[in-house]
């Protein structure tokens, strides 16, 4: 019998830019999709997450503690 296949429903966009690793500007920006239309784009640097949501131009500075906080509580509870 074969395997039923589903449709991917997200998918993810990386570009890397990367002067040198230990000097501000390098960054990871991912573009992230839900059936093919963006919901959202995450830029990791050295500092700091930043969050722009679907459509949105100003971006949500999250630091690296604030953002291992949120993912505890997400994961773990309170």
């Amino acid at each position: 019998m074969a395997k039923k296949r589903t449709k991917k429903k997200h998918s993810v966009e990386a570009e890397l830019k990367v002067p040198s690793l230990s000097k501000a500007g390098s960054s990871l920006n991912l573009k992230l999709y839900a059936d093919k239309e963006k919901i959202g784009e995450i830029v990791l640097g050295r500092g700091s997450l930043y969050w722009y949501g679907r459509s949105r131009h100003k971006r949500k500075r999250i630091s690296w503690s604030r953002f291992a906080q949120m993912m505890d509580i997400l994961a773990y509870g309170r």
